[in-house]
């Protein structure tokens, strides 16, 4: 049984701290896995009403989540406790959220089916391969990702973007940007201003 509580393990992870292999830490990780897993299979298994699903979620994540947010299982993620997700957000079947590191979704993003979030790297020196560095993603208001899309740890996604269907995103997307390919680059702006409403 790991020694640290969850404080201590969002703590450890959003200021950026390796998760050592084999640490209090790493066993925490694993043991917070097996409820998210347990949550997720309850979701997954059958229909439940958008009501039964932002409850799962809430118990996912450990905090209330809106009533204007739609998640369309199945739904995965490994960790849970740091996913937040702001109102009016939409998620589509099949996406997969590497959250341990931290992922934010703003008010009103749209999320394609089968996107996946990462926000873990391990270790490059082999010997040190099952260490862990986190990065979080914050994704920001309005932003749509089409169906597919990869985004990798430490990334952040202005508010209005657009991220074409089957990207990879790499590096920081602008503020009402449009970018796709792999690895994602700047197609062009969006010519539109995300409101505030």
């Amino acid at each position: 049984m790991s020694k640290v509580n969850l404080s201590d393990f969002l703590d450890h992870v959003n200021r950026g701290a390796v998760i050592e292999g084999g640490s209090d830490q790493h066993r925490f990780m694993h043991d917070a896995g097996q409820d998210a897993l347990r949550i997720l299979a309850e979701l997954n298994s059958g229909y439940r009403t958008a009501k039964e699903v932002r409850d799962l979620l809430s118990q996912l994540t450990g905090r209330a989540v809106d009533e204007s947010v739609t998640v369309f299982p199945p739904f995965y993620s490994e960790f849970g406790k740091n996913l937040t997700l702001g109102k009016d957000v939409f998620i589509n079947i099949g996406c997969r959220f590497q959250d341990t590191g931290g992922i934010t979704i703003g008010d009103g993003t749209l999320i394609g089916h089968g996107s996946t979030l990462t926000t873990l790297n391990h270790g490059v020196d082999p010997d040190r391969r099952a260490d862990m560095i986190p990065a979080p993603i914050v994704i920001g208001r309005k932003v749509w990702l089409g169906a597919a899309v990869t985004v990798v740890p430490g990334v952040s996604i202005g508010d209005g973007a657009i991220v074409g269907a089957g990207a990879v995103v790499t590096r920081d997307v602008p503020a009402n940007a449009i970018v796709a390919g792999v690895p994602a680059k700047l197609i062009r702006m969006t010519g539109f201003h995300a409101s505030h409403t």
